[in-house]
């Protein structure tokens, strides 16, 4: 016990010294980053109605050489939603959804959950329909309205496609029109949870006219 305060203040001074010594490269250290949380493998007859947070925190321990090289490009975080259910709405995440370069590792995930809501997708071949705006010349009105597709196929969460629903057109001015014309047009669905199945968003509108 002679000298202990000597030999505790070199037992410091030498960790220290070793640590200073040490090449960076083996020095770890933690950082947070905040990282997209992308869910995947979602089964094909589901829909996500409510979505989980479009980020989350992900502290990665690494060496401080290659921490400091780090990007949130660098780092995946993967929610797999393969064995979704519609009975489900909490998700536990942790860090091996992580996925980081080569040296590093993923320690910590906020939050340790995610809300979402799935529900059973749906496709149904919708009507459309035309919306004219305006009249025709004097002395002349519509006599038929032609559609061409007049249906297309629509899918979408079992809650939000409804019976009465229609797909409407973009509007479609024939004011003044004094001879059969033809129109190509926008589709606009009845609600944005809805999309089309095919890369078809357009139709064609003829308008038809006799006289009064």
């Amino acid at each position: 016990m002679r000298n202990g305060l000597l030999k505790l203040l070199a037992f410091f001074m030498a960790v220290l010294l070793w640590v200073g010594l040490m090449p960076e490269e083996k020095i770890s250290s933690e950082k947070s980053f905040q990282v997209p949380l992308e869910p995947r493998n979602l089964p094909a007859e589901f829909e996500i109605t409510e979505r989980p947070p479009a980020t989350i925190d992900v502290t990665i321990r690494a060496p401080k050489r290659l921490l400091g090289q780090m990007t949130t490009s660098d780092i995946l975080a993967v929610l797999n939603l393969a064995r979704a259910s519609t009975n489900q709405e909490e998700y536990p995440l942790n860090p091996d959804i992580v996925t980081v370069p080569t040296g590093a590792k993923a320690v910590r995930v906020f939050p340790n959950k995610v809300r979402i809501k799935i529900e059973r997708s749906a496709e149904v071949l919708m009507e459309i329909e035309p919306i004219l705006i305006g009249k025709p010349k004097d002395g002349l009105q519509v006599d038929q309205v032609e559609i061409v597709p007049s249906k297309v196929f629509v899918r979408g969460p079992e809650s939000k496609i409804m019976s009465k629903d229609r797909i409407r057109t973009s509007p479609v001015d024939i004011s003044g029109l004094d001879s059969p014309r033809t129109y190509e047009v926008d589709l606009i669905l009845p609600r944005p949870e809805l999309r089309f199945t095919t890369a078809l968003t357009r139709t064609t509108v003829k308008v038809t006219l006799i006289e009064k």
